[in-house]
């Protein structure tokens, strides 16, 4: 089927269009917006960053630069490589050729740059008297991790830069130390000078730490290990190898590589910036997004709320009273007397209304009381109909017959009589739908005696109850038709006779009543019969009477009662009836008369 408008009520529309035309477009248009200026700072941000992390290589380069510089004078200085070299007969020998040629190289640069915290000389002439810078070559230092490297990696006069620790007046001090052999004259004498220029590991965290960066950055060596860190992680992961899957899930990832120099060659500026710490500046402005946008969202919501109760309160006002029309009732709409289409439709409205209601008064008012007197005059011919064949009569009859057996001096056929006469009464009085259990055991003794005069010693019953279940309100005749039940299909059918066993006690909140008898009992399949005929309400066989007391319990207590039944085939029958306290029962309380 085509879809129309016309189908989908005011209120509705005016909420369709509201969604589409305002709700929507401004939220769309706020998340483009948010999510357009989280793009542009996103990148502003990590253009800012890269250029930091520049600026920190830059820095760093530089500091070691210098290094560099220091070592290559010490390295192309002729007369201070000879004065090094050189076997000295006595050690005022070498005290002079100290301030002559190695004092004004040693002591060049310490006032100048700051973060050179030592310049010394590594020396295995065994004629040089240590001290002023110039320091042998021990089996300490041999053992030094800086020594180790230069051995590994440092052949020829290649420099290397390593992280060692110096020992300086106040302890040891954590160092990048510059180490680079001095083989101005080759192999001649068979020694190697080492010329170690320490720059201070402050400086080197500094430019780490002075960086303007929101997040951890880190100077990764060669080997691939932290040699100093800033941020969080500063002093955490120092010579820990650095693991770029190990970081944060949401961090931007920055690497600056240092390759550019063969004596730092695979070291790296690493940076690691959380997401949410780069971008909260944005997340700041999302709360000035929403306030903006709520304005737009709230006026015109309370806008169209007006409108639309302005236009459909008044329409479900006129469409109620249409719908009372139908039901005869012909009030006009009394709101006030407003002049927009839907003012004049009331008015309208009204009018016809009130013009109907003058023609049902003046047409058809006179023709529906004459219907109704001739209704009323062909119930009163159907009720005296009736009455000529009221059960009284029949009650009269039955009580002429036990008086004339009482004249004649048969008690006993007249005893039967007049329990016949109660039980046919008691079934047909249905203004009353309830009553105490003492009532239904007079029933149940009527029939019981009526089958007593019947089968003679074949049958036998016993009845038991509970002084407080007597009082107990149950509907009508709900026990009855089982004690009938027992009698017709277990005693008759049972070539021995047999007894019937009644039971009334009071468990708990609820009346317990059991009906057995010793008979001819059913067949498993019978009894399966049975159970189902009265979950699905089809009727099966004779067993009507136990279908109607089941139907009634359940009009009464819904699912709130219980009805169990077990037979075996030659031993005979039992049936059990659990009912709850009558105001406890269900959704019916009275379906089908007055208690």
């Amino acid at each position: 089927m085509r879809f129309s408008l016309n189908h989908v009520r005011l209120r509705k529309k005016m909420l369709i269009v509201y969604v589409v035309c305002v709700l929507v477009p401004i939220v769309l248009t706020n998340i483009v917006f948010y999510q357009v200026t989280t793009h542009n700072v996103r990148q502003q941000k990590l253009s800012d960053i890269s250029a930091a992390m520049d600026q920190v290589r830059r820095d760093f380069l530089d500091q070691m630069d210098v290094a560099a510089g220091i070592s290559s004078i010490f390295y192309t200085d002729a007369r201070f490589n000879e004065a090094i070299e050189r076997s000295y007969a006595t050690s005022s020998d070498y005290v002079d050729a100290y301030y002559a040629d190695i004092y004004p190289t040693m002591y060049r640069y310490s006032p100048i740059y700051k973060a050179i915290r030592d310049v010394a000389v590594y020396s295995a002439n065994p004629t040089i008297v240590g001290g002023g810078g110039i320091r042998p070559i021990t089996e300490e230092v041999e053992a030094a991790s800086w020594y180790q490297a230069l051995a590994l990696g440092g052949g020829g006069g290649t420099p290397i830069v390593v992280r060692s620790v110096s020992q300086t007046s106040h302890g040891p001090e954590t160092v990048f130390s510059f180490v680079r052999r001095l083989d101005y004259f080759g192999e001649k004498h068979g020694r190697y000078p080492i010329l170690k220029i320490d720059i201070g590991y402050g400086a080197i965290s500094a430019l780490l730490r002075n960086a303007t960066l929101q997040g951890d950055v880190y100077l990764v060596g060669g080997d691939g290990r932290i040699l100093t860190a800033a941020g969080s992680a500063e002093r955490q992961q120092e010579l820990a190898a650095f693991r770029p899957e190990a970081l944060a899930a949401d961090a931007i990832s920055v690497r600056k590589p240092i390759d550019n120099v063969d004596y730092l060659r695979g070291w790296s500026i690493e940076g690691a910036f959380p997401e949410h710490r780069v971008l909260q500046d944005v997340y700041k402005s999302r709360n000035l997004v929403v306030y903006l946008a709520l304005p737009n969202v709230i006026v015109p919501t309370l806008v169209i709320l007006w409108f639309t109760r302005s236009l459909s309160s008044r329409l479900a006002r006129i469409l109620h009273q249409m719908k009372r029309v139908r039901n005869h009732s012909f009030e006009p709409v009394a709101p006030p007397d407003y002049r927009d289409e839907i003012g004049q439709l009331t008015r309208e409205f009204n009018r016809m209304t009130l013009q109907i209601k003058s023609l049902i008064d003046d047409v058809y008012l006179a023709d529906i009381l004459r219907k109704d007197l001739e209704i009323k005059r062909n119930q009163a011919q159907l009720h005296a109909l009736q009455s000529q064949i009221n059960p009284h009569f029949l009650f009269n009859a039955l009580e002429t017959i036990r008086m004339r057996s009482l004249i004649k001096k048969e008690e006993e056929t007249a005893k039967i009589i007049h329990n016949m006469a109660k039980i046919f009464r008691r079934s047909l009085s249905w203004d009353r739908d309830w009553m105490t259990v003492r009532e239904e055991l007079e029933l149940i003794h009527c029939f019981l005696e009526i089958q007593k005069y019947r089968f003679g010693d074949k049958l036998d019953y016993a009845v038991e109850a509970d002084d407080e279940a007597l009082e107990w309100l149950v509907p009508k005749m709900s026990v009855l038709p089982f004690v009938e039940n027992a009698s017709i299909h277990g005693i008759e059918k049972s070539k021995r006779g047999g007894s019937i066993r009644l039971l009334f006690r009071v468990e708990g909140s609820a009346l317990v009543a059991e009906v057995a008898d010793d008979g001819a009992g059913m067949e498993a399949e019978e009894l399966e019969a049975i159970r189902g005929s009265l979950e699905r309400d089809e009727p099966f066989g004779d067993h009507v009477g136990i279908q109607n007391v089941y139907r009634r319990l359940r009009l009464y207590y819904g699912e709130r009662f219980e009805l169990r039944m077990d037979s075996v085939r030659r031993k005979g029958t039992s049936v059990r009836i659990r009912l709850p306290r009558r105001g406890e029962e269900g959704p019916s309380d009275e379906p089908g008369g007055n208690s």
